[in-house]
């Protein structure tokens, strides 16, 4: 999801996912429609201050493909450091 500032400030005060709909142009929060809902227990802004990471109980599932998460398509790693990860 997208967040611009008054999306993230929403998130914060409410408690619930809120996201900027680009395609829409349009606030909506998680599970208004759909009944999926996200409810954060945490964000964390990354050290460059352009990234989320939004920690939440996922009630439903929250992909539009109807998958648990929207990152359930795992890449191949094909190099690599020796000894990395180890």
């Amino acid at each position: 999801g997208w967040m611009d500032d008054e999306a993230l400030h929403l998130t914060l005060t409410t408690g619930r996912a809120t996201y900027w709909s680009r395609s829409r142009q349009e606030y909506w929060v998680k599970g208004d429609t759909s009944g999926h809902h996200q409810y954060v227990h945490s964000v964390a802004l990354d050290c460059d201050g352009d990234a989320l990471l939004v920690s939440v109980d996922q009630v439903g599932v929250a992909c539009h493909t109807g998958e648990r998460t929207c990152f359930h398509t795992e890449l191949p790693v094909t190099g690599g450091v020796a000894g990395a990860g180890s």
